[in-house]
């Protein structure tokens, strides 16, 4: 029988749960997002306009890109804040930080008023973002897979995933919005300030309902029992010495799953608003328009990926997705250089099924790969620090390789490279969808739990 402390939540409470972690995550990926289509769209003309267009465009990318290099340092931070106190409290924080330095963003001054100061403000804030969802998604997965049945964890945890989808899908629909309703000049001008000043909106609805949820059940279980033992004199490690001492491996192999699904995500969504407008002549919100119909349909697969990781396993749907989108990759670009709008939909659409294959199962997957009390810390570093190597240059890479180039061959074999790395790494790991997070103290070495195992577990 389930201890009080880590009995299954009543029916009511895990949708909540859920529906806490998915809208959080929401908000901050839309603050995101916005930031990398504007990236896309316009910060190369107002804060790099001395610049050619592809090179504004880069610059403008970079800054992009810094982002990604407050992640790791993020999930450091909020991995060990959250591991000690709990993971409630720093998913507050976070939010409050990118929702802070989002709206910030949307009161910037531009080159044409401050000259250089304009992109180093920029960055500052870019740096704020990347830290805040650095510490967001290990917190938002772990919130639902630490509260929700065991049997559906695939499903439930995947929840929070479809808000990267949804927050893609808000930020594309507001910015496809303004485009169609104003023109570029007064688009240009300041109506790229009304999605950042929004975030300021959202994320007061955010906070709310976030606050309204429990602390997960398991990590209060763990707290107690960390709390015994150094009563007893037995001193506590840090969590990042305990993830990289007992779960190095699995760091690695989160680190190499998540090459394909971040590399190809950035690729779709954000690279493709330079590639469709310059190589393939197609307006502005043409481009928009099929990213926001992909996201909706990425938004509907996830849920269904997770629900199939449950029945065949993680690792069989990550390498679904992983196989799938690099066989894609040379489909996508020809689709895009006939200049159809259907066809770019049908191309965009396709990446982000296949992308939703990875990550649907990553939330369950990863959190499975952790003990509880280094948990938040094993996943959010797992997670983060490949996001430098692989989402953070993305765009970058694939603007210079089109820049150097012209032509599409050497982005495809980029993101090819990166599935093959992500099925290499995927097909070393074990499969992970008979853990039992409760029992098992360390998952990397663990089997299904069994009550003995359980018992020793929780006196380790």
């Amino acid at each position: 029988m389930s201890s009080p402390a880590t009995a299954p939540p009543a029916p009511s409470s895990l949708p909540r749960i859920v529906a806490a972690s998915l809208i959080g995550t929401t908000i901050e990926w839309y603050d995101f997002f916005l930031y990398g289509s504007a990236a896309a769209l316009v910060f190369n003309k107002l804060f790099f306009p001395e610049s050619a267009p592809l090179v504004g465009t880069l610059l403008s990318f970079l800054t992009y890109a810094v982002g990604f290099a407050a992640r790791p340092l993020g999930a450091l931070v909020f991995g060990h804040f959250g591991d000690r106190l709990g993971r409630k409290k720093l998913l507050v924080v976070s939010l409050l930080m990118m929702g802070g330095a989002t709206f910030g963003i949307g009161l910037l001054p531009t080159h044409a008023t401050v000259g250089a100061a304009a992109p180093v403000l920029l960055t500052g804030f870019r740096l704020i973002q990347g830290f805040a969802l650095g510490g967001e998604w290990g917190g938002a997965v772990l919130l639902v897979s630490e509260h929700g049945d065991a049997r559906r964890r695939g499903f439930w945890s995947s929840w929070p995933q479809t808000g990267a989808p949804a927050g893609q899908l808000l930020a594309a629909g507001v910015l496809s919005a303004l485009t169609a309703l104003l023109s570029d000049d007064t688009f240009t001008a300041w109506g790229w300030r009304i999605p950042f000043l929004l975030s300021g909106v959202l994320v007061l609805a955010g906070l709310w309902i976030r606050l309204s949820v429990d602390e997960s059940p398991l990590f209060k279980a763990a707290l107690a029992q960390a709390e015994a033992r150094e009563a007893g004199s037995v001193t506590e490690k840090p969590p990042l010495v305990a993830v990289l001492r007992d779960h190095w491996r699995d760091v690695l192999v989160a680190m190499g799953a998540r090459m394909a699904e971040n590399i190809s995500y950035y690729v779709i969504t954000a690279f493709i608003l330079v590639y469709a407008t310059t190589s393939a002549g197609m307006a502005k919100q043409t481009a928009l328009n099929s990213v926001l119909i992909a996201s909706a349909v990425h938004f509907v697969v996830i849920p269904v990926w997770g629900a199939l990781s449950d029945r065949i396993g993680r690792r069989p749907v990550y390498l679904i997705g992983a196989l799938g989108v690099g066989a894609w990759m040379f489909p996508f670009f020809a689709l895009i250089d006939t200049g159809g709008f259907g066809r770019l939909i049908l191309a965009v659409t396709v990446g982000l099924v296949f992308h939703g294959a990875m990550y649907a199962p990553q939330a369950a997957f990863f959190s499975e790969m952790f003990a509880t009390r280094v948990r938040y810390s094993g996943a959010s570093i797992g997670a983060q620090f490949s996001s430098v190597a692989a989402g953070a240059p993305a765009p970058l890479i694939a603007t210079a390789l089109l820049s150097d180039y012209g032509t599409s061959t050497p982005i495809a074999l980029y993101v090819i490279a990166a599935a093959l790395l992500t099925v290499v790494a995927v097909g070393c790991a074990k499969e992970t969808r008979e853990r039992d997070l409760e029992c098992v103290d360390s998952p990397a070495q663990g089997v299904p739990a069994t009550s003995a195992q359980g018992a020793d577990a929780r006196t380790a």
